[in-house]
């Protein structure tokens, strides 16, 4: 659990929400995309947790960012669907939404292999402060950081997450 001023995260018992809202998103074609590193923990998870066949994609955005010349490759990871893109009923998934502009590099990204019939945005935190015009089809939270500050997503040897917040 995360407490930092009044913030308290509770990143377990986020993330039974956030099966519970990924559950209820659900057809039987839906695949589940985690973004690089926290989504694709989520991900994995969920996968697993909703006794899905086959296993979930991940997804860097760190070829599409408008800060590649900033940031590099430092993202981590790599991007690896191992599904059919074209047609696909995709969820991706992230631990924070902020400004928005992670998810449109993934949106990006996704294009370059395919051209999916449908997606969704499941997220474990909605911190606001958005800078584009993306919204996620579900969050098991919402709250407010200062832009001074960050949500880190941890997990730990047992599977269990954590969050942390971070001054920058």
């Amino acid at each position: 659990m995360s407490t930092h001023g009044n913030l308290m995260l509770d990143a377990e018992s986020l993330y039974a929400e956030l099966l519970k809202g990924v559950r209820s998103m659900l057809t039987p074609t839906t695949r589940l995309v985690g973004i690089t590193s926290g989504g694709a923990w989520l991900a994995a998870r969920l996968q697993k947790d909703l006794k899905l066949e086959g296993e979930a994609g991940s997804i860097s955005s760190a070829m599409h960012r408008d800060d590649f010349a900033q940031r590099g490759l430092a993202d981590g990871g790599q991007t690896k669907l191992p599904f059919e893109i074209n047609g696909a009923h995709l969820i991706v998934l992230d631990d924070v939404l902020y400004t928005g502009r992670t998810i449109r590099a993934v949106l990006n990204e996704l294009f370059d292999y395919g051209r999916p019939a449908h997606v969704q945005l499941a997220v474990l935190v909605d911190r606001g402060g958005r800078e584009l015009p993306i919204q996620a089809d579900y969050a098991a939270a919402r709250v407010a950081l200062p832009a001074t500050q960050s949500l880190a997503l941890t997990v730990e040897a047992n599977g269990q997450f954590n969050f942390s917040v971070e001054s920058e």
